[in-house]
C-alpha cells in the first residue's frame, strides 16, 4: 500500500493531479499506520503481521 502511494504521488506531481496526489497522501498514511501497528504486535484485520 505504501508503495501503490507513492507511485500516486509521483504521478500526480507529474501530470499535475491533485486528486492522485491526495489519494497517494492517504495511501501512504493508512500504509504506515498499518506497519506501525503490525510491528508492535497489534492484530490488523485479522493478522499479527501486516507488511
Amino acid at each position: 500500500m505504501i508503495i501503490l502511494g507513492v507511485i500516486l504521488l509521483i504521478i500526480g506531481l507529474v501530470a499535475g493531479l491533485g486528486i492522485l496526489w491526495t489519494i497517494g497522501i492517504i495511501l501512504v498514511a493508512i500504509g504506515v499506520l498499518l506497519w506501525i501497528l503490525g510491528g508492535v504486535g497489534h492484530a490488523v484485520g485479522g493478522r499479527r503481521h501486516y507488511w
